[in-house]
């Protein structure tokens, strides 16, 4: 069901910055987001950018010392919200970067905030082509490192985050 939600110009730029990684400056490297949120608009027409719901690549061991821990922080407890999330991970093989979509979808959060991002959860991933994992989260046990590693690739994955899983 799709529910008419337009999503907002920055939301694609800041995804298409977040996908397409170009040989940078440490200095550009440094500002390239590690992670963000997006949320409804106060009038629930359009998916925007959350204000200050954000981590840099160059806040990781400055502010943030555990990036993935900081994001799920980040996320309200009694509302829902898409995130994308630049993981890094570790197979046997090699090390990767590989964005993943995020529908954060409280158990308390309000049924209609559910019933709306679930609707409009299509018109965000058609802006952001080429998305390997999607992860829907109800919880905070949902966001544990373990769960994440399958995700990405199951007993393959052998660290996230620079931790072992």
């Amino acid at each position: 069901m799709a529910s008419g939600v337009q999503v907002a110009d920055e939301v694609c730029r800041i995804f298409y910055d977040m996908k397409v990684r170009k040989c940078s400056t440490p200095e550009e490297i440094k500002k390239r987001k590690k992670a963000v949120v997006f949320c409804l608009s106060p009038d629930k027409k359009c998916i925007i950018v959350e204000e200050g719901k954000e981590i840099l690549v160059g806040d990781i061991g400055v502010t943030v010392t555990d990036p993935f821990k900081h994001f799920v922080q980040m996320l309200p407890e009694k509302d829902c919200r898409y995130a994308l999330y630049d993981a890094s991970f570790e197979t046997k093989e090699s090390k990767k970067e590989e964005l993943m979509f995020f529908l954060w979808a409280p158990e308390l959060a309000p049924l209609k905030s559910k019933m709306i991002y679930a609707s409009s959860k299509d018109a965000i991933k058609k802006k952001f082509q080429g998305i390997k994992h999607e992860c829907q989260a109800n919880g905070p046990e949902d966001l544990n490192r373990a769960c994440i590693a399958e995700k990405l690739g199951g007993s393959l994955v052998v660290a996230f985050e620079g931790c072992p899983v």
